[in-house]
């Protein structure tokens, strides 16, 4: 709606940092949160009082034409010892109250204290303690204070005074030491910019959602001042060659009423799937945060090929021991087009003329434009249906294309292109397509992918994809690399309580050295492209048995031929008391190897396990459904329009499905689950029973035995080998 917040970006930008400023002081101090607003009030007085990068001047000199002095600022909630107002003071009265610093009055100089005996406010210019050292962060400029040293006498007057604006300051207790100035100091630390790296997207997704940081240059200063200075140079000099090779923008002059985006560089490592460093990548993209809706872009939607969709090629590629080569396309995202008028300033240290009369006109997207992911997909759609390419009904970026006998297949993920055929002729005119059209990198057989090393043994019709590399960097990073496997992801009787919680301060300082959020997303990530163990946030005192547990991620997911029953699939669902809902996990099998898997909490609640497996159930179905689209649209798997086999080892699921019978404990479920048994009755699915021993979804739903879990994964097509023999 026009005129609410929510179209003011400047506005909510600073409510945004307001918020922060205000969260961070309520955890460092004691105070009730009901204190929130005193806290606010500080926020904005401090920000009116320090400049920014759009103006020279603070905000507080704008207004009143004197510059802000900054002496009586002090920690918000610091303890302090204030001198209220007492008319009816005694002699033998304290002459003091124990407070804490809230706020500076509006219409007096001095300070605000909140009284949390009597919970309320008043306001003072005399004081006499205050703030402790530690209450100030030595990576800030600090303000030249008095440090009092009290030693031989006891006193409730330590640190530093509150000292005010007239620096008049009380007369210190007798002491033994000198009084001693603490010097004016300026941290040594790389400042990073006033606008948080968080506004810039759209690199690969392996460059950006992979948690482990790499010690690349976050700005351009660090990269000039590192000892690869040349090669980052080298590496801007290349991004702007493309810039210019691609005709990306026109240097015209900034029209009257324009402001322009800004840009920054972005610097990245590249690595091979053993680690090693194969070339320095520089990008320049655009501050996208400063783009308005309906004026600098409309749409922004842009599709990727699912993993599911990865898997699957996969799988036939290893079945009909197809081709696979991997291409890369060059600075992709400078490739689309725009229809905006959209002016961004010039490049950091390339500049040409006047920096400030003289901007870059865009003609195509660049990184970090809000629409720059989906020009590139419509350009590249527009050229390769050009060439006789179609586009799978079901999975906008995989494309196939058949001539005879022939096939090619083609699966777009951002700007990593992976290419199967049957036919080398079609390999090599596809290749020759796309140089034509893009600048194209050839990196021959494929191999390494988005984070997954890609192994294969033709001669076995093997193929494995494996993620060591990315797991070792989780290891490394947890201190975890000589840690000694588990046999199970969970061991049989593991059991998470409340009981396991620290119950002191000691326990809950140890247990904050153990980032266990942190340590289950990584594995989590790892669980997206191949099928890792367990992993849920249930306690932080377990993250590094988790990690231990979890070496068995040195696994790698195995494919092997195709047989006549082509896919299946199996679901389970894990039953959490606590929570009175279920996770469902759903296996799609290819001749009995995992080629697609879903993890799921339930956002119902189920009243009995027939109901929650039954939505397990409706579950399977709508992904089996999508799936055989997808087999569907690339034509060339048989016995597609045969029913799909739904596994369950719930007998009352089964019969409900199959038959027109119902009960009293099944007439509540959702009428939209009820589309199960029309898909039985219409013959798209099949719902048969297998008993809970077979049931190959357990290992992700409950602890086994060894033996029954490294036999279940067997099945799966998870190995624990590292070599192909």
């Amino acid at each position: 709606m026009l005129g609410s917040p929510r179209m003011n970006s400047v506005a909510e930008r600073r409510n945004r940092t307001l918020k922060d400023m205000v969260r961070s002081m309520i955890s460092h101090t004691s105070l009730p949160e009901p204190l929130w607003g005193e806290a606010l009030k500080i926020a904005d007085y401090i920000l009116n009082r320090v400049p920014s990068k759009a103006v020279a001047k603070t905000p507080y000199e704008l207004w009143t034409s004197k510059k802000p002095s900054l002496n009586h600022l002090h920690v918000w909630g610091c303890p302090a010892e204030a001198k209220a107002y007492k008319p009816h003071e005694r002699k033998l009265d304290s002459r003091t109250i124990s407070s804490y610093f809230v706020g500076y009055p509006e219409r007096s100089r001095g300070f605000k204290f909140y009284n949390p005996t009597t919970k309320s406010f008043f306001e003072t210019g005399n004081t006499s303690s205050s703030i402790p050292n530690s209450a100030i962060d030595n990576d800030q400029v600090l303000i030249p204070i008095i440090v009092q040293h009290a030693t031989l006498v006891q006193s409730t007057n330590e640190g530093v005074p509150l000292v005010q604006d007239n620096n008049e300051v009380p007369p210190p207790v007798e002491q033994t030491q000198q009084t001693q100035e603490v010097p004016l100091r300026r941290s040594t630390r790389e400042r990073r910019s006033a606008i948080p790296d968080d506004y810039i997207v759209f690199l690969q997704e392996h460059e950006t959602q992979i948690v482990i940081r790499e010690d690349d240059p976050i700005n351009l200063k660090e990269a000039l001042s590192s000892s690869n200075s040349q090669k980052w140079i080298d590496a801007m000099e290349d991004e702007l060659k493309s810039m210019k090779d691609n005709d990306v923008w026109d240097l015209v002059e900034l029209p009257k009423d324009v402001k322009p985006i800004g840009n920054k560089w972005l610097f990245k490592t590249k690595k091979d799937s053993n680690g090693n460093i194969e070339r320095y990548k520089a990008r320049l993209v655009a501050k996208r945060f400063t783009q308005k809706e309906g004026i600098d872009y409309k749409e922004t939607f842009s599709p990727v090929s699912s993993k599911d969709s990865f898997r699957t090629i996969m799988a036939l590629v290893a079945h009909y021991d197809l081709e696979l080569h991997q291409m890369d396309v060059k600075t992709a995202f400078l490739n689309g087009n725009i229809d905006e008028s959209i002016y961004m300033t010039q490049p950091e240290n390339f500049v040409l003329g006047d920096s400030k009369s003289m901007v870059c006109k865009l003609k195509k997207s660049i990184y970090g434009l809000k629409p720059a992911s989906r020009q590139w997909y419509l350009k590249f759609h527009q050229v390769i249906t050009s060439f006789g390419y179609e586009v799978n009904l079901v999975e906008d970026c995989v494309y196939h294309k058949f001539s005879g006998s022939n096939v090619i297949f083609l699966i777009l993920y951002v700007d990593d292109i992976l290419i199967a055929t049957n036919d080398l002729s079609l390999l090599h005119d596809t290749k020759k397509f796309l140089t034509k059209h893009f600048e194209m990198k050839d990196l021959g057989d494929a191999s390494f992918v988005l984070g997954i090393q890609i192994l294969r043994d033709r001669s076995r019709g093997i193929l494995r994809l494996s993620q060591r590399s990315y797991i070792d960097k989780v290891f490394d990073r947890f201190g975890m690399l000589d840690s000694k496997s588990g046999d199970t992801p969970i061991a049989k009787g593991d059991k998470f309580s409340l009981k396991q919680c620290p119950k002191n301060d000691l326990e809950i300082k140890e247990m904050q050295k153990i980032p266990y959020a942190s340590i289950v997303g990584s594995l989590m990530y790892a669980q997206i492209p191949k099928q890792p163990g367990n992993g849920s946030l249930e306690s932080s005192q377990t993250g590094h048995a988790v990690l231990e547990e979890n070496e068995g991620l040195h696994a790698h997911l195995q494919k092997i031929g195709l047989t006549g029953d082509h896919w299946v699939f199996g679901f389970r669902f894990w039953w959490i008391p606590r929570h009175r809902s279920i996770h469902i996990r759903i296996r799609v099998y290819s001749s009995w190897r995992a080629i697609s898997w879903k993890s799921v909490k339930q956002t119902l609640v189920a009243s009995s396990t027939m109901a929650a497996e039954f939505v397990a159930c409706y579950e399977a179905s709508n992904h089996g459904i999508w799936l055989r689209n997808f087999f569907t649209g690339l034509r060339i798997v048989k016995g597609v329009e045969r029913p799909l086999k739904l596994f369950c080892d719930n007998n009352s699921v089964v019969l409900y499905s199959n038959n027109n019978r119902s009960s009293i404990k099944s007439k509540h479920i959702d009428i939209k689950f009820l589309v199960v048994k029309e898909r039985v009755q219409n013959g798209q699915i099949m719902i048969e029973h297998v008993g809970t021993n077979s049931m190959l979804a357990d290992p992700l739903t409950k602890a086994l035995v060894p033996k029954v879990f490294h036999e279940h994964t067997k099945n799966m097509g998870v190995v624990l080998d590292d070599t192909m023999v």
